[in-house]
């Protein structure tokens, strides 16, 4: 994805109050051998990338003055209840070192598997995001989760992922869930009631 962005000389929060008057937001870039460079970019342009995916865990081509880089999206802040993001910063990769990014987790065939199929049970994302090691070009947009083989009372964690060629899991910790299966507590309280009944019935 590219990204325009503008140089900025003036710093202090007077003029970073006067940049988002006139529609602009101000950022950072740092990282690498050069000096971090302070710019501004189009706030309705970076609001509406920050909705997508992909732009926050994708190498970008950030554009300033014409030059291109490639970078990182590395934090962003936003008004408490505006829709007014108020600060970028971006970290400038170097395409033969390793970088560390937090990547999505997309979940598939949980309809399939037998935890739903069977018996009806809810399957809960213990987490929505793992961080990866890997070059920047090996960097996925996601990593997908195939739920399909998941049964009720089972996990899957972080071994369990298949992971794209030249990425690893950056593990803060053990084998770290990802999703459990279980049947809803209502559920289970229906069944229970209707055996209950049945065994009545019997007597």
């Amino acid at each position: 994805m590219k990204v325009i962005a503008f140089k900025r000389e003036l710093q202090g929060s007077g003029a970073s109050r006067r940049l988002r008057i006139s529609g602009q937001t101000p950022g950072i870039v740092y990282g690498g051998a050069e000096a971090p460079v302070l710019i501004s970019l189009d706030h309705n342009a970076l609001y509406h990338a920050l909705k997508k995916e992909v732009f926050h865990s994708s190498i970008l081509d950030l554009e300033i003055d014409g030059v291109s880089q490639q970078v990182l999206l590395r934090d962003f802040q936003v008004h408490a209840y505006k829709q007014l993001v108020l600060h970028a910063d971006f970290q400038r990769v170097d395409s033969k070192q390793a970088i560390h990014v937090k990547v999505a987790l997309h979940f598939i065939n949980a309809d399939v598997s037998p935890a739903v199929k069977l018996h009806g049970a809810t399957i809960s994302h213990v987490a929505n995001e793992i961080e990866v090691s890997c070059l920047p070009g090996q960097l996925p947009e996601f990593i997908n989760v195939d739920l399909s083989n998941i049964d009720v009372g089972h996990s899957l964690h972080v071994g369990d992922l298949v992971l794209p060629a030249g990425v690893t899991v950056v593990a803060h910790g053990d084998n770290l869930t990802i999703a459990t299966a279980s049947i809803p507590a209502g559920a289970v309280a229906a069944e229970a009631e209707a055996a209950a009944a049945v065994d009545a019935d019997k007597k």
